[in-house]
C-alpha cells in the first residue's frame, strides 16, 4: 500500500471534510484564474507554433488533472512560456504529431520519476542554471513576437536568434503602423491596469477592449480568425498519436527536455505556493500528476503542461483553498470553449504579442539575473553560459552544459574546501604555518608517532594533497594517525588516494591508525575491505583512543622478544 507520499492532496483534504464556505472560495478563485488563463493559453499556443485552441484544450485537460491528482493544495497547471522554445522547435522539426508523441513520452518519464522519488533530487538543479535558461527563454519569446507586434509583411522567419534579428531588420520597412498602434495600446492598457488596479484581470480587459475597438472600427489588422479560420469549438476526442520507431527515437531528446522543464517549473511553483500558504506539497505525487496531465493532454492533441507560477499565485491571492479551485478553473475554460469559441476570431495577434511581452519580462526575473551576476565568478559563469547557449544554440544543450559545468565547479570548490595537514613532531604544515591548536598536542605524541588531520569531503582533488603531505614527512614514522572526524563524505577517488597512502605506510613497515570515522567513509572503507583486523591497520573511535593505542603499540615494539 502506498503511503500518503503518493496520495493526491485533493483526496486527503476531501476526507477531512469540504465546507460550503470553502466551495464558494474555491469557485470564485477558479473563475478569477480562468479569466487570467484564457488569453494566456491562446497566446502561448500561437507563440509555440500551434493554433489557439490547442492552448485552451491544454488548460482544460492538463489543468484539471494537475489539480485532481497533484501534490499541492493550490497548484494551477496549464501551458507556460517555458515550453514555447521547445514546442516551436519540435513542431518545426517533427510536425505536430511529433510534438504529441514527445509530450506523451515526457508524461511517462515524469510518472516514472515521481514513483522513483525524484521529486527531491530534481530540486537540486543549480539556481544559476535555472535563471540562465529562464531568462534566455524570455528573450527568445520576446524576439518571436516582433513580427506580429510590428505587423511585418514577411514569410517564414528563421529559427535561429541572430538570423531572425537580421531578417527583421532587413524587412523593417514592411511594418504596419496600425498593427503597431494596436500592440502599443494593448501594452499600455495592461501596464496601467497592473499599476493602478492590480487585482483586475488586466490581460482579459485589454483583449476585450482592443478586440472590440478593432471590430467596431473595422481596423485592418491580422486577427486570430484571419490566421486560423478553422478553429474548432468544443473538446476533440482522445486519440493515440501516430508513431513509428524512427520518429520515436528522434523525439526522445525533446521528450526529456519537456519532462525536465515540466518537473522543474512544477516543483518551483509548488515551492513558491508553500511559501505563500504555509503548507507543504508532496513533490513526488506532483511529478506523477504532471506526468498524467501531459499524457492526457497529448491524447487530446494538446500541448505540454506544467505548474504555472503566476496563475498559482493568482489562485492563492484570490482565496483558493483546495485543489478544487484548479478544477473549477478548468471547468470555466471548458465553458468558454463550448459556447464562446467564435469570439476569439476577433482578437488581434498584435494584442496577444503584447501579452507575451509582459510574460517574457516576468519570466526574465531580471532582478535575480543581476543579483547572481554580482555574486561569485563561478555562478556568474554558469548563468551567462546557460543563458547564451539557450539563446544562441539550443535549450537542451544549455541545460546539459549548464548543469555539467555547475557540477564540476561545485566539486572543485568542495575539493578545495577540504584540507590535509600534518600535526606531528617533525612535520610542519605544507603551507609553512604552525597551528596553535596542535602546539601542545605535539608534546603528547609518543616518540615515532606522527599525525595527519583531514577536514572536509575527500574528493579526487585530495589525491595530490595527500601525496604532497606524505612527501613532507621525510623519514616514515613508526605509527601514523589519520584523524578523519571532520570528513563527512569520501568518493571512490578519495578512497583510492587514502588506500595508496595506507599502502605506502605498510610497504615501509609503518602502522596506520584511522580515528573518528564518520558513517559514510567508514562504510566505503568497509566495503572495500579496509578493516580493523588487517595488518598494521587500526580503526578507533576518536583521537584520544588513537593516542592511547599508539602509545601501546610503541611500548609493544620496544618490549624484548
Amino acid at each position: 500500500m502506498l503511503s500518503t507520499t503518493f496520495t493526491p492532496k485533493l483526496f486527503s483534504l476531501l476526507r477531512q471534510g469540504y465546507m460550503l464556505e470553502t466551495l464558494k472560495a474555491d469557485m470564485l478563485a477558479g473563475l478569477t484564474v480562468a479569466i487570467v488563463a484564457l488569453p494566456l493559453a491562446m497566446a502561448l499556443a500561437i507563440a509555440s507554433g500551434a493554433s489557439p485552441d490547442k492552448g485552451l484544450v491544454t488548460a482544460v485537460i492538463a489543468g484539471f488533472l494537475i489539480s485532481f491528482l497533484g501534490g499541492s493544495r493550490v497548484q494551477i497547471g496549464g501551458p507556460t512560456g517555458a515550453f514555447i522554445v521547445v514546442v516551436f522547435s519540435v513542431i518545426a522539426d517533427h510536425g505536430y504529431d511529433g510534438l504529441v508523441l514527445a509530450t506523451m513520452l515526457a508524461g511517462i518519464i515524469l510518472i516514472i520519476a515521481g514513483y522513483a522519488k525524484f521529486g527531491q533530487v530534481i530540486k537540486y538543479i543549480p539556481y544559476p542554471v535555472i535563471t540562465g535558461f529562464t531568462t534566455g527563454i524570455a528573450v527568445i519569446i520576446a524576439t518571436s513576437q516582433i513580427k506580429d507586434f510590428l505587423g511585418l509583411k514577411i514569410g517564414q522567419v528563421p529559427a535561429d536568434f541572430i538570423p531572425k534579428w537580421y531578417f527583421y531588420f532587413e524587412h523593417i520597412e514592411t511594418f504596419d503602423a496600425l498593427t503597431l498602434i494596436i500592440g502599443l495600446m494593448t501594452l499600455a492598457i495592461i501596464l496601467i491596469l497592473k499599476r493602478f488596479t492590480p487585482k483586475w484581470p488586466s490581460y482579459l480587459i485589454a483583449i476585450i477592449l482592443i478586440s472590440g475597438l478593432v471590430y467596431m472600427l473595422q481596423i485592418p489588422v491580422t486577427t486570430i480568425g484571419l490566421r486560423y479560420p478553422d478553429i474548432p469549438s468544443g473538446l476533440p476526442l482522445p486519440e493515440l498519436p501516430v508513431w513509428n520507431t524512427e520518429k520515436f527515437l528522434e523525439i526522445i531528446p525533446a521528450a526529456f527536455t519537456i519532462a525536465f522543464l515540466a518537473g522543474i517549473e512544477a516543483l518551483l511553483s509548488a515551492t513558491v505556493a508553500d511559501g505563500m500558504t504555509g503548507y507543504k506539497h508532496r513533490s513526488n505525487q506532483e511529478l506523477v500528476a504532471q506526468g498524467a496531465a501531459n499524457v492526457a493532454s497529448a491524447l487530446f492533441g494538446g500541448l505540454p503542461a506544467t505548474g504555472a507560477i503566476a496563475r498559482t499565485a493568482t489562485n492563492i491571492k484570490s482565496g483558493g483553498k483546495t485543489p478544487m479551485a484548479g478544477i473549477f478553473h478548468a471547468a470555466f475554460i471548458l465553458i468558454f470553449i463550448l459556447f464562446l469559441t467564435g469570439v476569439i476570431a476577433y482578437i488581434p495577434l498584435a494584442a496577444l504579442s503584447a501579452i507575451l511581452f509582459i510574460v517574457a519580462w516576468n519570466m526574465s526575473e531580471i532582478k535575480h539575473f543581476i543579483h547572481i551576476f554580482r555574486l561569485s565568478k563561478s555562478d556568474r559563469l554558469v548563468m551567462i553560459l546557460t543563458f547564451s547557449l539557450t539563446v544562441l544554440v539550443d535549450l537542451t544543450v544549455a541545460i546539459g552544459v549548464g548543469v555539467t559545468l555547475a557540477s564540476l565547479l561545485f566539486m572543485h570548490q568542495m575539493s578545495q574546501s577540504a584540507t590535509l595537514y600534518a600535526q606531528g613532531r617533525k612535520i610542519r604544515d605544507t603551507s609553512g604555518e604552525q597551528r596553535k591548536e596542535e602546539d601542545t598536542q605535539r608534546d603528547e605524541l609518543p616518540e615515532g608517532v606522527e599525525v595527519f588531520r583531514i577536514t572536509g569531503p575527500i574528493f579526487f582533488g585530495m589525491a595530490d594533497k595527500m601525496l604532497e603531505t606524505m612527501q613532507a614527512i621525510g623519514e616514515m614514522p613508526k605509527t601514523l594517525i589519520v584523524r578523519m572526524k571532520l570528513v563527512p563524505y569520501m568518493d571512490v577517488a578519495g578512497l583510492n588516494a587514502l588506500e595508496n597512502m595506507i599502502k605506502t605506510c605498510q610497504s615501509k613497515g609503518s602502522q596506520v591508525i584511522l580515528s573518528g570515522l564518520q558513517p559514510q567513509p567508514k562504510d566505503m572503507l568497509n566495503k572495500d575491505g579496509v578493516r580493523d583486523d588487517q595488518k598494521n591497520i587500526f580503526i578507533v573511535g576518536n583521537y584520544e583512543e588513537a593516542i592511547a593505542l599508539s602509545l601501546k603499540l610503541s611500548q609493544d615494539n620496544q618490549s624484548p622478544e
